[in-house]
């Protein structure tokens, strides 16, 4: 298993970033997941109802991942942070998108909490350490389902990387396909985010042990670590 870490000039420039961990193992794709479909249709039923909608641009969730975005140069208009551009699609279509259950289980946790998410199939995450740092331009990153196209993120933009690449660009706008999560990922780390911990620290706890719960019964073993300022650094 890697460890994942918060580079210091991340963290020197967004002091208050705390990120969820939580990672799954003897992970079962090919199953049904029912807890997770019913959480799916009950967010659905919500939104068609009136009595929820996903959080938009002029939410301070949503809100600080734009200002972080213009910090390093994207515009966020553009380019949306993962969990924003969930949103505006499922307010659009009354759905969101059915990829796979593992998949499908953060989706539904990100766009009910606001919060950005992703996931890394660990078995194609290669080298000791995960860098949550500013790219220098010499990065390589292949975008999810575009596996014959390769961009470089530009100097500054924030990302994952690996020891071979960039796993994620804009920080969570897109992840890469090399990482991405199918039936078939057994060893699997999803990401929840916030760059605003003392607000919303609990919100993003919460949503760690309720896409936690979804994954429980359909994996081995499953934990739950974060990464902050004061602890920059973990072994998952």
């Amino acid at each position: 298993m890697p460890e994942f870490r918060l580079g210091a000039a991340v963290a020197d420039a967004f002091p208050d970033t705390l990120i969820a961990l939580i990672t799954a193992t003897g992970l079962r794709g090919n199953e049904p997941w029912p807890h997770t479909a019913a959480a799916l249709d009950d967010l659905e039923r919500q939104l068609a109802d009136g009595a929820w909608r996903p959080a938009d641009e002029t939410d301070p969730r949503i809100e600080s991942w734009h200002t972080a975005y213009r910090s390093f140069g994207t515009n966020p208009r553009r380019i949306r942070p993962s969990v924003d551009a969930l949103g505006r699609r499922m307010a659009k279509r009354g759905a969101l998108p059915r990829i796979n259950p593992a998949v499908d289980s953060y989706n539904c946790v990100s766009v009910r909490h606001g919060l950005p998410a992703g996931a890394f199939d660990l078995d194609h995450v290669t080298g000791a350490l995960v860098d949550i740092r500013h790219a220098d331009g010499t990065e390589s990153f292949t975008p999810l389902g575009e596996p014959d196209a390769v961009e470089v993120p530009k100097p500054g933009e924030i990302v994952y990387a690996d020891a071979t690449g960039v796993l994620t660009r804009h920080w969570n706008h897109r992840d890469a396909h090399r990482t991405r999560v199918t039936e078939d990922s057994t060893r699997v780390i999803f990401v929840l985010e916030t760059l605003q911990a003392t607000r919303d620290g609990d919100l993003l706890k919460a949503a760690a042990e309720e896409l936690r719960g979804l994954l429980d019964p359909h994996a081995q073993q499953t934990a739950v670590q974060y990464l902050s300022p004061a602890r920059p650094r973990t072994a998952v």
